[in-house]
């Protein structure tokens, strides 16, 4: 053997004394050995439980014969698009192409597929026609079942019909593909792998044995967005582990997609053995000559404490993929991870984040969710802080302290994103006052992302007014500390709900407190999300009530360009934007207006003043 990767190649194969795998593992993104990364992990946990495992990273999907590179494997592929849905990964909201891919050897593009699981599925069915394959990752999690998709503008089916494969291991895949290489290994036929929680499976019949809750058929939400919104809201209600009904989706009446309810959450110690497995922490020596993989880079150095949140914003997928029940991991684990990171050459001192989805979510909501699971039909922060919420930073104070203390650690920074309104729901104090002592770096990333209510509402986030308290807080908070340090709020422009007055009234509030946002999310209608069903079908699934949808390009370019009205190239979106809203009382020369006129708006305005127009024409010639 001549590293501590998994073989990545026939050769490397070869060089550990193997004949085949027992599985080999098709990925979109290059081959990186760290725990941020979903193949790693995967392949690492197989590994640990006695099965050979290859990567095969970004295959030729043009060419038959780059999926023969390990032969047949004994047990099966695992197909993946990588840490991203490949169609995110390849383009922006508007849907232009991406110049870089962060997954990919020097940050080239044009390594992998636009719907990369579905067309590796078809590759490997091409040349291996009855070997099992089995799909996972974030892409085959959120495209399950029936779902919208955006970059073609229609409902898709089953990403497990359209790719050929025998299963889907959907959500954080440790324990069901550790089931289902189980399965395999003691001969059961893929095709009777029905039983395994945390899987998706097609048949022609459904087991009676089971209580299964029926979706509408396939044709009919293709067809029918109200059919669409109640199935998804179905489904939405019932990925919780304890809770969650087996559902199964119909098309045409003979075949059935079916999905059995999600894994169990991992315990603190399996999530400690996960996280504890020989990872190398770097991308494979092959890469190096290409300049390594971008991604590694924002990770290498930070540490994972927990996976699942119980924000339930709308317009992530959380819900779908990692869960709402948060898992953790011990102090023990991390503190002997910082050290390993300590060790490395390159270290700094600066451990740049200790988080996950929610950094300051480091136990499950309420005591009753690891018994009985999450409400399936109230949130736990949204609208308001449910009164069985238990709010408390003690144990991530607690972390933080021993991680600052090791040898070797100047810093620890938290750029996992703070859930502010969880932080404000908090008595004590003591969490805010360390976070601005120790764990901001000049400036803190938090995500309000609008200020309008009705938005708000839309999007499951706390009204404004909360955040404007945290707000308050923090800067008493850095003056206390003396400290100058800022908030960075992420914004978020037409999401579903978000008229053209929201966007304005959004421009105001940036124009009163100074802020000047570099960079702004459109809202991305990805698959799986309540945003994205909104989106496409115009109802909000949780009430049944009709939303205002954004939809049309020339708006969201105004909404947008208005979040940013200072940058001299939105000046016309923001003017049209503004005539459309009926706010032209907000171009001029008061404090209180965005822009100030051009050309014939200048001359109306300056006539009315009195003023000639050839001095308003110098001015401007001037300028």
């Amino acid at each position: 053997m001549t590293n501590g990767f998994l073989p990545a190649s026939r050769k490397e194969m070869l060089e550990r004394g193997w004949d085949r795998p027992d599985f080999v593992y098709v990925s979109g993104d290059a081959y990186v050995d760290h725990p941020s990364f979903g193949p790693a992990v995967i392949m690492r946990t197989l590994e640990a439980h006695g099965y050979r495992v290859g990567i095969l990273a970004q295959p030729d999907w043009k060419d038959d014969r780059s999926i023969t590179e390990f032969g047949e494997p004994r047990l099966g592929f695992l197909v993946s698009s990588g840490n991203m849905d490949s169609m995110v990964n390849h383009y922006t909201v508007s849907k232009k192409r991406r110049s870089t891919d962060a997954y990919t050897p020097g940050g080239l593009t044009g390594k992998r597929p636009d719907y990369a699981v579905t067309v590796y599925g078809n590759l490997i069915r091409r040349t291996y026609k009855k070997t099992p394959v089995v799909l996972g990752g974030i892409e085959a999690s959120l495209r399950r079942m029936a779902h919208y998709d955006y970059w073609s503008g229609k409902v898709k089916r089953s990403v497990l019909l359209d790719s050929g494969a025998d299963l889907i291991s959907y959500g954080m895949g440790e324990r069901s593909i550790v089931e289902i290489a189980e399965a395999l290994d003691a001969g059961i036929d893929v095709k009777d792998i029905t039983f395994i929680a945390g899987t998706v499976y097609r048949t022609k019949e459904l087991d009676e044995g089971y209580e299964t809750a029926l979706l509408p058929d396939f044709e009919t939400v293709r067809t029918d967005k109200k059919s669409y919104a109640s199935s998804f809201y179905t489904q939405y209600c019932n990925t919780d582990p304890f809770s969650g009904k087996r559902l199964a989706e119909p098309y045409g009446g003979h075949l059935f997609v079916v999905q059995n309810p999600p894994a169990k959450p991992l315990g603190e110690r399996e999530m400690d053995e996960v996280y504890g497995y020989p990872y190398m922490r770097e991308c494979h020596p092959s890469y190096k000559k290409s300049g390594g993989v971008p991604a590694l880079s924002e990770v290498k150095f930070s540490l994972t404490s927990n996976r699942g949140c119980f924000g339930g914003c709308s317009f992530c997928a959380l819900t779908f993929h990692q869960g709402r029940i948060v898992q953790t991991r011990s102090h023990e684990s991390l503190v002997k991870e910082a050290r390993v990171l300590t060790e490395d050459k390159d270290f700094k001192g600066y451990i740049h984040d200790v988080g996950g989805p929610t950094a300051n979510f480091r136990h499950p909501s309420c005591k009753k969710q690891l018994e009985k699971g999450v409400c399936s039909n109230r949130q736990c922060l949204f609208p308001k802080p449910c009164r069985n919420l238990t709010v408390d930073h003690a144990d991530y104070v607690r972390l933080l302290r021993k991680l600052r203390e090791l040898p070797g650690v100047r810093k620890v920074f938290i750029r996992s994103g703070i859930r502010f309104d969880y932080l404000m729901a908090d008595p004590d104090g003591t969490f805010f006052e360390e976070l601005c002592m120790y764990h901001v770096s000049g400036q803190l990333k938090v995500a309000p992302e609008h200020i309008s209510d009705r938005v708000l509402r839309r999007m499951g986030k706390p009204d404004n007014s909360v955040y404007q308290a945290f707000v308050k807080k923090y800067g008493q908070i850095n003056k206390k500390l003396k400290k100058d340090q800022y908030l960075v709020p992420y914004l978020m422009s037409s999401h579903p709900g978000s008229r053209l007055e929201d966007a304005v009234a959004l421009a105001e509030y940036l124009r009163d407190t100074g802020h000047m946002p570099e960079q702004v999310q459109d809202f991305y209608p990805t698959p799986s999300t309540l945003s994205t069903c909104m989106y496409y079908t115009g109802i909000d699934p949780r009430d049944s009530s009709s939303v205002y949808v954004p939809a049309d390009p020339r708006e969201k370019a105004m909404q947008r360009a208005l979040i940013q009205y200072r940058d001299p190239k939105n000046y016309g979106l923001v003017l049209e934007a503004l005539k459309k809203a009926g706010r032209m009382d907000l171009v001029g020369y008061g404090k209180h207006c965005l822009i100030r006129p051009r050309g014939k708006e200048t001359d109306v305005r300056e006539k009315k003043k009195g003023k000639p127009k050839k001095t308003i024409r110098n001015i401007h010639r001037k300028k």
